[in-house]
């Protein structure tokens, strides 16, 4: 019985350090070569706190557990739009940039919508994963496109760019940071798997809740440090970054390696408290009319309070059934 919950524990503080790692590692390796700050810092520093989200549900499905696959990207959005950035606005208020209120929150609903779609026919095919790899590498291009036109489309935290790291120690920490990622992963899954069966849930669920929140862990930490240094737009950019990563490219993994039925109640369920969530985080930031867009104590509480009553619901739902 313990076994299980160490493999989780464990496998969850190796998991988060050793995707640091492997960030430090790849993009003091990126500059040494002289690529751009601006491609470093958004495509390796800005989605490389979804790593323990891409390679959990990459382990999860060739092992043959596409509901920790899945429903650790689905979850790892719950948690970050409702519960992190409810806690966020708790511990302070965040203003939102009118830019990020237009294009950003509506483009991260409007993939959440595509995705609920995707799946509204109780599949996941190569086809949608090759829809989602078109939306991948459009979603880059734009951001690339934005950034060099100086609108900063998803904003990242630049002292997290390493400069000056020696090649060889540079690829020593990509590969250490790798190795430990697989075995973190699947240390994890394996543990998350035995708690399902223990608990007589199914490995969505365990997915949903256990595994989603552990691989959020990064997101949380970097949003909270943007609060501290008084960088609203570093803790919302992060958020609003990971989830559309989440959704684009996490969810490609059960759909080449695993492809298959939608686990039961993703589609009734949990896809669309998803897209609940996105659209009331776009509702609050809007202000109602008020001359700067943010997001309140009270609206945090009410994102807060929203993710623990689906969590509520969905546990007792699942043990009872």
């Amino acid at each position: 019985m313990l076994l299980p919950w160490a493999s989780v524990i464990v496998g969850l503080a190796l998991l988060v350090w050793s995707a640091d790692r492997f960030i430090y590692g790849s993009a003091g390796l990126a500059r040494t070569m002289g690529i751009s700050p601006l491609i470093v810092g958004m495509v390796i520093v800005g989605f490389g706190t979804s790593a323990p989200e891409l390679v959990v549900s990459v382990i999860a499905a060739f092992q043959g557990s596409p509901g920790i696959s899945m429903g650790n990207a689905i979850g790892s959005n719950l948690a970050n739009t409702a519960l992190i950035l409810g806690a966020v606005a708790l511990l302070k208020p965040f203003t939102v940039q009118r830019g990020v209120l237009r294009v950003e929150i509506p483009m991260v609903l409007g993939v959440s919508v595509a995705v609920y779609l995707m799946a509204l026919d109780g599949w996941l095919t190569y086809r949608d994963g090759a829809m989602l790899a078109i939306g991948l590498i459009g979603f880059l291009s734009w951001m690339v496109y934005s950034a060099k036109r100086g609108e900063a489309p998803i904003v990242i935290d630049g002292d997290d760019i390493p400069n000056n790291v020696p090649t060889g120690k540079a690829a020593a920490w990509i590969i250490v940071g790798l190795l430990l990622l697989v075995v973190s992963s699947q240390a994890l899954v394996w543990g998350a798997t035995q708690i399902a069966a223990q608990f007589g849930v199914s490995d969505l669920v365990i997915g949903l809740t256990v595994v989603a929140i552990g691989t959020s862990l990064p997101e949380l930490a970097a949003s909270v440090a943007g609060i501290v240094k008084g960088e609203n737009d570093i803790a919302l950019g992060n958020i609003l970054g990971s989830n559309l990563f989440n959704l684009l490219a996490i969810m490609q993994a059960p759909a080449w390696i695993a492809p298959g039925l939608v686990p039961d109640g993703m589609v009734e369920r949990d896809l669309p408290v998803m897209v609940g969530v996105t659209l009331l985080l776009l509702i609050f930031a809007w202000g109602f009319g008020s001359r700067q867009p943010r997001v309140n104590r009270l609206e945090g509480g009410v994102l807060i309070s929203s993710y623990v009553a689906y969590t509520v619901y969905l546990i007792m739902t699942s043990t009872s059934a």
